[in-house]
Order: C-alpha cells, then sequence, then structure tokens
C-alpha cells in the first residue's frame, strides 16, 4: 500500500423525510491508500451503500471532507463531479445494470462515448477489457443471452474499460450462485493484485469480505472499525 488515496474526515451525511432529519452517517474518518482493497461490512440500514456512494461521488456528504487523488469531490460543482467520475471511477452493482438492448461489447463501450477516444481506439479498449474477464467470444451475445455470472464479468469490464483509478463494488455477488460469485471474487482479486487497482466493496458476506486486505464495519452510521485485515 502506498500512499492515500481517498481521505475522508468528519463525513456526516443526513437525508430528510418530511421535515424530519434522518442521520445515515455520523462524523466518519477513513483513509484508504493506494491500491487497497477494502469491503464495507454492516446489517442493511448501517450506512454502508451510502458511504460507498459518497465515495464514488453518486451523492454528496451534509458536512465534512472527502478527497480522493487529493481532489476535494463534495466541492465539485456538478459537471465537474460528472467528469471526475467517468475518469476516475468504475462501478459494479449487484443487478449488474446492463442495457438489455446493447450486446455485451456496446455495454462495454458505452463509458468511452464520454471520451475523446476515436472509434477504433475505443474498439480496442473495450475488446481487451471482454478479454482481461474472459468473455472474447460473447462480446456479440445480449444480456439475456448470459448467465448472471457472466453478465456481472461484462458490468466489471464496463467498469475497468475507461483504466479507473477507484473501483467501487456494491453487493457484486449479491444475486450469484457460489461458483458464479467466486469467478467474480477471483477477477477482482487479479485487478487488485495484478493491476493495482483500489477496490472498495460494499458486502453483508463474510466469505465475501475475506477476500478484501481490510474490513470496515458500519453500525448505525458509525464507524466501528477500520483496521480488520487478514
Amino acid at each position: 500500500m502506498s500512499s492515500s488515496l481517498i481521505s475522508i474526515q468528519r463525513l456526516s451525511k443526513t437525508y430528510r423525510r418530511g421535515n424530519q432529519p434522518v442521520p445515515v452517517l455520523l462524523d466518519i474518518d477513513l483513509e484508504i491508500g493506494e491500491g487497497e482493497y477494502v469491503s464495507l461490512m454492516g446489517p442493511s440500514g448501517s450506512g454502508k451503500s451510502t458511504l460507498l456512494n459518497l465515495i464514488a461521488g453518486i451523492d454528496k456528504p451534509s458536512s465534512g471532507s472527502l478527497r480522493i487523488g487529493g481532489i476535494d469531490i463534495a466541492a465539485l460543482e456538478e459537471n465537474d463531479l460528472a467528469a471526475w467520475r467517468a475518469a476516475h471511477v468504475g462501478f459494479v452493482f449487484q443487478f449488474y445494470n446492463l442495457m438489455p438492448v446493447l450486446n455485451a461489447f456496446e455495454n462495454v463501450e458505452l463509458p468511452l462515448l464520454l471520451t475523446e477516444l476515436s472509434r477504433a481506439e475505443r474498439r480496442e479498449h473495450a475488446e481487451m477489457a471482454l478479454s482481461m474477464v474472459g468473455l472474447a467470444d460473447r462480446m456479440d451475445h445480449y444480456p439475456n443471452e448470459l448467465s448472471g455470472g457472466q453478465q456481472q464479468r461484462v458490468a466489471i469490464a464496463r467498469a475497468l474499460v475507461a483504466d479507473p483509478s477507484l473501483i467501487v463494488a456494491d453487493e457484486p455477488t449479491g444475486d450469484l450462485d457460489r461458483h458464479s460469485a467466486n469467478e467474480v471474487l477471483n477477477l477482482l482479486d487479479r485487478l487488485n493484485g495484478e493491476l493495482g487497482k483500489t477496490i472498495v466493496m460494499v458486502t453483508h458476506d463474510p466469505k465475501c469480505a475475506e477476500r478484501a486486505g481490510r474490513r470496515v464495519h458500519l453500525e448505525k452510521g458509525v464507524l466501528l472499525d477500520g483496521s480488520g485485515g487478514h
């Protein structure tokens, strides 16, 4: 682990339900190093997905500091934040979030349409990402022609295709059988170990969490332990 990629200080998030404030995260302090693999654990409603969304720049904190790669992403305007996300963050979701009308290649290419890459460069990047997840021979298949495990691997290829420094995964194995889940976890291991990607993963599955180098536990919006590990 080298220098800190993610630096979170006194981070809080409160939603409103009608006139009622609903605190979800309270005074979170957390440092995540470049190239680290961290799992966020906690019961349902503990705030782990909210924290992941804040780290990914999908949501903004109510207070506190959130710096990634030295940039205070909480202070960015919406357009700048969208550009930052496209360049630096790869997303992997529980239910894949693939476009059913696009084949595997087109789904993986999608994030590159926001870049200045030429059509030929986009094709090269997308084919390389699909090869990396072992699906080069499935690039013309549509999501409904793929198994759940294959769809999640397409989603991982899409997360990888723009070469982000950070991969965020929200229950990436939650909808998969154990065999497919292990394939996906092996892939995340490789992305971390071989490519040095920083990975932050939300999971409620202890077996899944064990793959990470560090486990961070949240309970009712409070960080209980940020030091766990093997």
